[in-house]
Parts: structure tokens; C-alpha cells; sequence
């Protein structure tokens, strides 16, 4: 495995990030910077994963497909 990275924010780029969530832009956007977030957060791969991983499960006009996810990272879990 290789070494974690580390993200690391400014207060001022977090909350640029954080107002992405109400922003008119794509998902996958918000979502990219949600995953940035948590990481410089101290969040790391594995938990991120199960994080996403449940909201697709809420979700219901989800844009990715979550039992495809679950199967490529059953063993993070």
C-alpha cells in the first residue's frame, strides 16, 4: 500500500469548498469537494469510502452506481 496523503486546507479554501454543497455546479463536483474536506479533515480513504458509500444508499436518483462501488472496496470496509 502506498503512503496516505494528506490534504491541507487554509480556513478560507475550506469554507470555498464547503459552499460548493449549495452551489449550482455538477455532483461530481460537490463531491470531489466534499472528499477533499474530509480528508484535510483527517479523514482517511477507507472511512471517506463508507462515508459515500452510505449516501449512495440514501440516495435515490444516485449518479453512481453503489453496488459496483461496494464490490471494488468490500475489503476497506
Amino acid at each position: 500500500m502506498g503512503t496516505r496523503l494528506k490534504v491541507f486546507l487554509t480556513r478560507e479554501e475550506d469554507q470555498i469548498l464547503f459552499k460548493l454543497r449549495n452551489a449550482d455546479v455538477p455532483q461530481k463536483v460537490k463531491d470531489r469537494a466534499e472528499v477533499i474536506r474530509l480528508n484535510a479533515h483527517g479523514w482517511y480513504v477507507e472511512k471517506i469510502v463508507v462515508f459515500f458509500l452510505q449516501l449512495f444508499n440514501d440516495e435515490v436518483d444516485c449518479h453512481v452506481d453503489a453496488p459496483e462501488l461496494r464490490a471494488v472496496f468490500e475489503n476497506l470496509v
